[in-house]
């Protein structure tokens, strides 16, 4: 199986994936989207950029994820932070950094096979998905084991808007319909190039 760093750029993408246990991606033609498979392993990342504060915040590893399903076409795009997803994929979400916790990324790059060059280590979060070698998960785990928590338990520390039980419920049904007709593979995550 492989593993990913996934890219969220914007906070309500954050809410939406560790709400609704789903990612989503853009219409794009990245390999990695067409080879992310069930049971491939999956570390969120929010950027510093995605709490709308990127002076006071810094890019996080916040949560860990297994996909439990291929990549598929949604019949309807899901719309989040002003862009559209044409595809996902479901999530169990093993663990997640209560807000505003998580593996701060930039002191690791050095160490992280995912970089080969660490002074721009900031170029490779420009995609949804950055491939990472079993080093790399060791030592990300190494740090993020013990600061996360169950999903239930994290969800509320994180901020305003958070989705209400009844419209997260709401989503993921509309997700799982739209996901009926599955022709296709490979967010869904609402994901946004940033900036670390």
């Amino acid at each position: 199986m492989s593993a990913y760093l996934v890219v969220l750029g914007h906070r309500d993408a954050i809410r939406w994936v560790l709400n609704a246990q789903r990612m989503a991606f853009p219409a794009t033609p990245r390999a990695e989207l067409r080879a992310l498979k069930n049971g491939d392993r999956l570390y969120l990342y929010a950027t510093r950029g995605a709490w709308k504060n990127p002076n006071r915040d810094r890019g996080r590893v916040i949560a860990k994820a297994t996909a439990t399903s291929s990549v598929e076409a949604l019949e309807q795009p899901v719309e989040l932070a002003g862009r559209s997803f044409t595809s996902g994929c479901d999530l169990a979400i093993e663990g997640v950094v209560p807000y505003p916790g998580g593996v701060e990324l930039q002191p690791l790059v050095a160490q992280l096979e995912a970089f080969p060059r660490p002074e721009h280590w900031y170029f490779y979060l420009r995609r949804a998905l950055v491939p990472l070698s079993r080093l790399d998960e060791a030592v990300i785990d190494l740090h993020l084991t013990n600061l996360s928590v169950e999903a239930s338990l994290a969800l509320e520390s994180y901020p305003a808007g958070r989705l209400s039980r009844s419209h997260r419920h709401s989503q993921t049904a509309l997700l799982h319909q739209e996901l009926s007709g599955r022709d296709l593979s490979d967010h869904a995550h609402s994901t946004e190039h940033a900036n670390g």
